[in-house]
């Protein structure tokens, strides 16, 4: 899109509106449902509005006249106005339903879209339970508004207009005593909008809060139970939906202290009209119908005010729930494609970290200093360190899962910067400390990167990694559904599962970050073996983050990472001869089977 098509279209540039009125924008998707949904509320008004001028003229020039036909025919025109109040209002309430889902599904696959290119920073800080409370009940609150609430003020807006108009025709000074009651009404309305807005968002971020006990309950379900601590997350929970029921009770107390003084006024009124206009028919100035035509527009001009009023709240809602929507639509994407940016197609396996240095947004340490290497091709890199000392984050710099905070990561010779990433990341194979399966069976998630893969080719990568035999001992083989989270696998089974994924994908480079940590050490073993040559032969360079010495001794070159910094690099006889705390490590774990034992 061109930069003047940026600033011709206001969607285009979504920080120059205020998140309510980007939603109404949204509309716009929809004009045929909008049109609609306007077209019917105006004819709801309109059937409105001329139906007092049927009892009045029943009244005046049929019941006190004594002319049965004109009798007739005002009843006939009533029903007739009665029929198409239904039918507007069945339209109004329609297509405003329809409209509003279309803006609920836009925003839904919108949000959720933008979700999967916010980077790995945006969800290290996200809460997870703020974004499922922001898909589902904030989106909700939008489309009741627009559904609902909208239209409410669009007719009551119309009807105030019409009707004011028609009341001043009737009687100007009666009308302009009724009338005073809109902009006192609008006052109050106003202020309660501008000093509540704060409150119904603390609202929508308590529930998201709420949603994060609850979540983190259902997941650590077996933890909570193991350590007899549901009493505990009981109170947790209970405390919490206490917040949240206070929070309620003060939307609650906002709206108590409001609207009462709105009743009141349209009472006021009412009675000076009666009175004002009773007088006023005793003296000749009106008649019977008359008056009693004016007290129906008097219902039809409160009526909208109340209508406002009762939709305060829910606009006060959305416009919160919109602006935690936004928040997230307009969150930056800190990785993305350079201008210019090329295809990654293939590698000879030189990979170069030249001096690079990384520190996590918001961190006050770096977590990577001044890293330094570069691989031959073909070569089988094991990273090695204590906890927490940076090989997890060398390896997701490779396919861009950050940025380098100085120096570069070159594959080739060209930063990895200057690949598209979607291209970068496809060629890049890996298997994650943390493993994700998703609902569906083995073989769909073993083929979840290549979903046309044949069964076949679904079985070589699970012998590879070990797990074939398991996955055929099941009644139904690689059809067994996988539960949530893989729920029913062990640890190392959803490793070995995994792991065969990243195989299937015939990565041209081929990451395993600790992927063996919950396989046993002889099972492991053999995976390793198996990799080995397979990584050999397929790949042009892959790298192995191991915290057993067992699993990685066999590698090209080991670089040993101390506190994010590469303190020394060799293979393993080498780093056995040279390096102290290498040799440390090697005795540490030697010494475990022994003391278990």
């Amino acid at each position: 899109m061109s930069p003047a098509n940026l600033q011709a279209d206001p969607q285009a540039n979504p920080r120059s509106m205020p998140p309510l009125q980007r939603v109404l924008a949204s509309l716009r998707a929809y004009p045929g449902l909008a049109l609609g949904a306007l077209i019917s509320s105006l004819l709801l008004t309109a059937a409105y509005a001329v139906t007092p001028q049927l009892f009045r003229w029943g009244i005046d020039q049929g019941i006190a006249q004594q002319n049965l036909r004109v009798i007739w025919q005002s009843a006939g025109a009533m029903l007739l106005a009665a029929v198409g109040r239904g039918l507007f209002n069945f339209g109004q309430s329609f297509w405003a339903e329809a409209a509003s889902q279309g803006v609920a599904y836009d925003l839904r696959n919108r949000i959720f879209s933008k979700i999967q290119t916010l980077s790995f920073s945006y969800h290290d800080q996200a809460q997870t339970s703020q974004l499922l409370t922001r898909m589902t009940n904030d989106i909700e609150q939008i489309r009741s508004f627009l559904s609902t609430s909208l239209v409410q003020v669009i007719s009551a807006v119309v009807t105030l207009v019409s009707i004011a108009v028609v009341l001043l025709l009737m009687n100007w000074r009666l009308a302009l005593i009724t009338l005073t009651v809109v902009p006192m009404a609008g006052w109050l309305l106003a202020r309660f909008l501008q000093r509540n807005s704060a409150i119904f968002r603390r609202v929508q971020e308590e529930l998201g809060n709420l949603n994060a006990v609850l979540q983190e309950n259902l997941l650590g379900v077996r933890v909570v139970k193991a350590f007899v601590q549901e009493a505990h997350q009981t109170q947790r929970y209970a405390a919490l939906n206490q917040e949240l029921m206070q929070s309620n009770m003060q939307t609650i107390r906002a709206i108590r202290n409001t609207f009462p003084f709105i009743f009141l006024l349209s009472n006021l009124v009412t009675v000076v009209v009666v009175g004002y206009g009773g007088a006023a028919v005793i003296g000749g100035e009106f008649s019977v119908g008359e008056l009693l035509a004016f007290n129906s527009y008097l219902l039809l001009i409160l009526q909208p005010i109340l209508l406002i009023g009762f939709a305060a709240p829910a606009i006060a809602q959305a416009a919160a729930s919109a602006e935690r929507l936004y928040e997230v639509i307009d969150a930056t994407v800190e990785i993305r494609d350079r201008p210019g940016a090329v295809p990654f197609k293939a590698c000879s396996g030189r990979i170069t970290f030249e001096n690079v240095s990384f520190r996590y947004p918001g961190a006050t340490q770096e977590a990577l200093k001044h890293i330094s290497f570069e691989t031959k091709p073909n070569e089988l890199i094991a990273i090695l360190g204590m906890t927490g000392s940076g090989k997890s984050t060398i390896v997701n710099l490779l396919p861009r899962f950050y940025d380098v905070t100085a120096g570069a990561v070159r594959i080739d010779g060209r930063d990895v910067r200057d690949f598209t990433l979607a291209s970068l990341r496809s060629k890049i194979g890996i298997v994650f400390q943390e493993t994700t399966l998703f609902l569906g069976s083995i073989q769909e998630n073993i083929a979840y990167a290549k979903p046309n893969a044949k069964l076949e080719e679904v079985i070589q990568v699970a012998k590879t990694a070990q797990i074939h035999e398991f996955v055929i001992s099941l009644p139904e083989g690689y059809a067994t559904q996988v539960g949530e989270h893989g729920v029913g696998l062990s640890g190392g089974q959803k490793q070995r599962i995994a792991i065969a994924r990243t195989l299937l994908t015939n990565a041209s480079i081929l990451i395993l970050d600790d992927s063996t940590s919950a396989i046993d050490a002889r099972t492991a073993v053999q995976i390793q073996d198996a990799l080995d040559d397979l990584m050999r032969q397929k790949t042009c360079t892959s790298f192995v983050i191991a915290q057993r010495i067992s699993t990685i001794k066999n590698a090209d070159r080991i670089l040993l990472i101390q506190q994010g910094q590469l303190v020394a690099q060799g293979t393993h006889q080498e780093l056995m001869q040279s390096s102290p705390l290498y040799e440390s490590i090697l005795e540490s774990q030697m010494k475990q089977p022994a003391t278990a034992a």
